[in-house]
């Protein structure tokens, strides 16, 4: 049985962006095949509540691997896009003063459902511990308003890297 929804997903209006990809990528480092926000559409601090999506393309990078003639996304992007989703929270909100949010871990993860090519995943997180050296999210993805996963993601807080030569 999956867990109740952190928010009714038809309650959601993601047609108004709070966050665009050019804004994303001013909290978030992740760059190219790795980007796996395309926005983000609510920030309830009082609540610890952020809602973004992730438009699933054609042409991404596993599409032609994950499966042929059947692509899905998998279950590892799903997770790694709730963990930006957390981060942008995390350092959105100023929680996190200096560097990002890294992927620290994940609890209690199940999939539910498929995503693929042309869908929109919507991720809902909810900050249960929020501290600047780590952070736990409950995180839930929806496509049209069925849950395809849920999990809880555990961030810790990096400092940025020196450019490399």
């Amino acid at each position: 049985m999956p867990p109740a929804p952190l928010v009714d997903p038809a309650s959601i209006d993601d047609s108004k962006v709070l966050l665009d990809l050019e804004q994303i990528r001013q909290v978030n480092p992740q760059r190219f095949e790795m980007e796996q926000l395309t926005a983000i559409v609510s920030i309830d601090e009082a609540n610890k509540i952020i809602v973004g999506y992730k438009d699933v393309m054609p042409d991404e990078f596993w599409v032609r691997g994950h499966m042929p003639g059947y692509p899905l996304l998998p279950g590892v992007l799903m997770c790694e896009a709730a963990a930006q989703l957390a981060s942008c929270y995390c350092v959105g909100t100023h929680l996190i003063k200096e560097g990002f949010v890294g992927f620290g871990g994940m609890e209690d993860v199940r999939f539910r459902g498929q995503v693929r090519p042309g869908d929109r995943l919507l991720l809902i997180g909810k900050g249960v511990r929020l501290h600047r050296r780590q952070t736990i999210f409950e995180v839930q993805g929806f496509v049209d308003g069925n849950m395809v996963f849920h999990g809880r993601m555990i961030g810790v807080n990096l400092s940025p890297l020196e450019p490399s030569n």
